[in-house]
């Protein structure tokens, strides 16, 4: 189990536009899905990986708890199916289905996106708020798989409470850390490390 730290885009950033279908409605998403959203939080994970796994199920909550007090969130995979076919879109719907998401998960397949974005890992997470401008990048918190912390997402949601309210959120953040995102052989970005 490799283990990269997120690349930290710099605060201020504006969100990145996409547009990538959802595995399970089949529908396209884009940020024009969520423009009546207070703020919106764009995840990078993906069906095997064993950081993503250990905190699943906070995701699954975290959507249940927020999309209807006005967040607007999507999951995204990015990774070669060549290399992981158990990341293909048929295991993202299965995955979604099991977990009860309410919100989108979309398969990246050029990769381009995983790129705009800078995501370097399984999971990465990105928070944007109403004027689509990066307030959040980092951790979901201090729990990993073997370290005996309980997964409670305290950074990640005590970031989506202050954006939600309309204030600022705090800057100092830690790198999130998971599985490197499985780049197509050749297509890896300049800032992937390992």
């Amino acid at each position: 189990m490799v283990k990269t730290l997120s690349t930290m885009l710099p605060l201020g950033t504006k969100t990145p536009d996409f547009s990538l279908e959802d595995a399970v409605s089949g529908n396209k998403i884009s940020l024009d899905t969520f423009t009546d959203k207070k703020a919106l939080l764009v995840m990078f994970i993906c069906v095997h990986c064993p950081f993503v796994k250990h905190l699943q199920d906070a995701l699954a909550a975290v959507g249940k708890e927020y999309v209807d007090k006005g967040l607007g969130v999507v999951a995204i995979s990015s990774n070669d199916i060549t290399t992981h076919p158990g990341d293909a879109p048929d295991k993202m719907k299965e995955m979604a289905a099991t977990l009860g998401f309410n919100f989108p998960f979309c398969y990246d397949e050029s990769q381009e996106v995983a790129k705009a974005y800078t995501a370097a890992c399984t999971p990465d997470f990105f928070l944007f708020d109403s004027n689509n401008t990066l307030v959040y990048r980092g951790q979901f918190d201090d729990s990993r798989p073997g370290n005996d912390v309980p997964v409670t997402g305290k950074d990640l949601k005590a970031a989506i409470e202050e954006v939600l309210l309309d204030r600022k959120v705090y800057t100092q953040q830690k790198p999130s850390i998971g599985c490197n995102i499985k780049w197509k052989a050749g297509n890896e970005p300049p800032y992937f490390g390992g």
